[in-house]
C-alpha cells in the first residue's frame, strides 16, 4: 500500500498542477481577450467583426456593452443545440468573465485617454489586436470548452463539411453588415483584424495552444480541436 501510494501522489499532484495552470491560462486569456476588445473599442478606429455587432445593439438600446455581449453570447449557445455542440466550463467563463470585465476595462481606458490622439488610437488598435491574438491562443489552449462564437463556427463546419475558412468568414462578414447597419463603427481596424488576427494566433500558439501548432485553418482538423 505504501509503495502505490508512493507512486500515486506524484500523479495526482501532476493532475492537480496541469488543471491549477489551465485554469489560471483560461482566466488570464479571457481578462485579455476583454481588454483586448475594450483596446479596440476605445480606440474607435473599428471594433472586432463581433464587436460591431455589440456596439450596434449597445446605439440601438443604451444598453452596457457587457450586458450585450452577454445577451449575444446566450443567443449564439441556443444555436449550439441543433449544431450538436457541448458547452464545456470555459465557454461558461469565457460568458461570465468577458461579460463583467469589458466595461471596467472600457472605463479604465477612458479615465486614462480621455481623448486620444491619432497615433494613441493606432497603438490602442493594433496593440489590441495583437493582444486579442494571444489571448484567443491562451484560452482555447486551455482546452477547457471553446467560446460561444467559436463553438458556432466548429459546429457548423462540423454540420456542413464546409472549410472553416469559408464559415468564419460567412459568419463574420453577416454579423459586420448587420452591425454596420445598426450603427456599429466598422473601420481599417476591422480589417487589419480580420486579416491578422490568424497569423497571431498560430505565433502565440507555440507556447500556449501546443495542440494548433503546424494545424492549416483551411480545413476541417482545427474545428476538431476547437
Amino acid at each position: 500500500m505504501d509503495i502505490q501510494s508512493t507512486r500515486a501522489h506524484p500523479e495526482a499532484v501532476t493532475v492537480i498542477l496541469g488543471a491549477a495552470r489551465r485554469t489560471a491560462q483560461l482566466l488570464l486569456g479571457l481578462l485579455a481577450f476583454a481588454l483586448s476588445m475594450a483596446m479596440l473599442l476605445h480606440a474607435g478606429q473599428g471594433g472586432m467583426p463581433w464587436d460591431v455587432l455589440h456596439q450596434g445593439v449597445v446605439r440601438r438600446t443604451g444598453l452596457p456593452f457587457g450586458a450585450v455581449v452577454v445577451v449575444t453570447s446566450v443567443l449564439v449557445l441556443l444555436a449550439w443545440v441543433p449544431l450538436r455542440q457541448r458547452p464545456g466550463i470555459g465557454t461558461v467563463a469565457n460568458v461570465l468573465v468577458i461579460g463583467a470585465t469589458v466595461d471596467p476595462f472600457l472605463a479604465l481606458l477612458a479615465r486614462a485617454l480621455p481623448e486620444p490622439g491619432l497615433a494613441a488610437q493606432v497603438a490602442l488598435a493594433l496593440g489590441g489586436i495583437v493582444l486579442n491574438g494571444a489571448a484567443t491562443a491562451a484560452y482555447i489552449g486551455s482546452r477547457m470548452g471553446p467560446g460561444p462564437r467559436d463553438g458556432l463556427m466548429t459546429g457548423l463546419v462540423a454540420r456542413t463539411g464546409w472549410p472553416v475558412r469559408w464559415v468564419k468568414t460567412a459568419i463574420e462578414v453577416v454579423v459586420v453588415l448587420l452591425g454596420w447597419a445598426l450603427g456599429g463603427t466598422f473601420g481599417w481596424a476591422t480589417v487589419v483584424y480580420a486579416l491578422g488576427v490568424g497569423p497571431v494566433v498560430q505565433v502565440a500558439a507555440r507556447w500556449l495552444a501546443p495542440s494548433l501548432r503546424g494545424r492549416a485553418a483551411g480545413g476541417p482538423r482545427p474545428a476538431t480541436v476547437a
